[in-house]
């Protein structure tokens, strides 16, 4: 072999192990990356167990591992922040509580690794049936919100949008109804809603059965509500973080009325009739409405899930706490295992001797910092807690309490009583105007 033959060679060997080092070079930052993205989603996931993200609380993406080729074409359609990533070289759900459910993850998946459902196999979720448009089954009928499986305040409000968005779209002209569109209930949804309504200059009406607010109202006063930017209609992105109930019921009451949007409180829908492609509003106090749709934005919790137990009706017994701070020196008994119940009977704790009473044997719903908060309480000696206990009875000056480990029921003090048994789904209101309600556990509705 000659010398020039031998100098190519070596060259060429160069070459070769020059372009074979910055393969590996480029395979081996390519690979980092992906695994630093991975932990990074993890963290994110671990971050969403703690605030209770977590879990699915209605219609949510699932991901077929087998199929997914992470191009992250679902991440890239979802329009909210951090539902879905990419862990392990797979799609996974990261804060699925926070997820809306428009399913433009399912329709963005070049595989069709992903399809839609409803609940878990252990959480079943009673909902009316709802389209990818937030229509129900009955044309013209549209659900937005908590009644819908989205109680996330942030979730609420980009639903409410969305949803008229579709109604806008949808809406007959030339219809003989008084207006284009009556939106039922003042909450996030429909406070987004009427927002959205006014933008597309449609002819509406809303209506709330209390006050401004909803749910929402019914909260404690200094109760954190939001603690994420969202996008509000005709105001843009709202920038607080760590809000109470006080300064957004504050901020929607100054973006109504600079909207000139008027709320038709203490106005509690009876009924919704269609008759020749109309729908008929009747109202507890006896007005009638006429609309070309409508959109139902009311609570889950509208009507409080009652005990039906002797001494119930008496006044001392509430199913919401309004202002805590005013409550001092009673003896009062919280009933309830969820969220709700948990942070009422810490706020009540401070000032007052206060009981929390569950059936069961743990507080397995609710999240990761109410258990923390719990405990610490708890600890102190700040709150008794009750489990395995069962109110049975209610009298002027006493409580009477079952417990597994006893005979005969303890007799309690007290002056105050709160009922968090959550709500009951309006479902003879529902299925009078037509809506189908089903129980989902983890019902796939929507696959490729």
């Amino acid at each position: 072999m000659d010398l020039l033959t031998m100098e190519q060679l070596s060259e060429n060997i160069l070459i070769y192990s020059i372009a074979a080092i910055l393969c590996i070079v480029v395979v081996g930052i390519y690979l980092w990356k992906k695994r630093r993205e991975s932990n990074i989603v993890e963290e994110k996931i671990i971050k969403a167990k703690e605030e209770g993200l977590h879990e699915p609380v209605s219609l949510h993406p699932v991901v077929d591992v087998n199929a997914c080729i992470q191009t992250g074409a679902c991440i890239a359609a979802c329009p909210e922040k951090d539902i879905l990533g990419i862990r392990n070289g797979k799609a996974t759900l990261i804060n699925a509580s926070r997820c809306i459910g428009h399913g433009a993850c399912f329709h963005a998946c070049p595989t069709e690794a992903i399809s839609l459902r409803i609940g878990t196999e252990k959480r079943g979720v009673e909902l009316p049936h709802i389209s990818r448009n937030f229509e129900t089954n009955v044309p013209g009928i549209y659900i937005a919100g908590e009644l819908g499986g989205m109680g996330l305040i942030k979730n609420a409000v980009e639903q409410g949008r969305q949803a008229v968005e579709n109604i806008a779209k949808a809406v007959r002209r030339g219809h003989n109804a008084s207006y284009d569109l009556i939106i039922i209930g003042a909450g996030p949804a429909g406070i987004s809603g009427s927002l959205t309504a006014r933008k597309h200059g449609l002819n509406f009406l809303l209506l709330e059965q209390d006050s401004l607010g909803g749910t929402v109202f019914s909260f404690p006063r200094k109760k954190i509500v939001m603690t994420s930017p969202m996008e509000l209609p005709l105001y843009g992105k709202i920038k607080l973080f760590e809000t109470t109930k006080a300064e957004l019921l504050d901020l929607w009451e100054t973006v109504l009325n600079k909207n000139n949007i008027e709320v038709k409180e203490n106005s509690k829908v009876e009924s919704v009739v269609t008759s020749d492609n109309i729908f008929h509003i009747t109202t507890m106090r006896g007005a009638v409405y006429t609309s070309a749709s409508v959109l139902l934005a009311i609570g889950r919790r509208g009507t409080p899930r009652k005990l039906n137990i002797p001494g119930e009706e008496m006044e001392k017994v509430a199913y919401r706490l309004l202002e805590p701070e005013e409550i001092s020196g009673k003896h009062i008994i919280v009933v309830g295992g969820g969220d709700s119940a948990v942070e009422s009977a810490l706020l009540l704790s401070d000032k007052n001797h206060v009981i929390l009473s569950y059936r069961n044997e743990a507080f397995s719903r609710i999240k990761p910092l109410n258990s923390i908060s719990l405990n610490k309480a708890m600890a102190e000696g700040r709150l008794d807690v009750r489990l395995k206990t069962n109110l049975t009875f209610i009298d002027n000056d006493f409580v009477y309490l079952a417990s597994e480990n006893e005979k005969e029921p303890l007799k309690l003090k007290n002056d105050l009583v709160y009922i968090f048994a959550g709500g009951e789904l309006p479902t003879q209101f529902l299925e009078k105007a037509g809506i189908m309600i089903t129980k989902k556990f983890g019902e796939t509705v929507m696959k490729h």
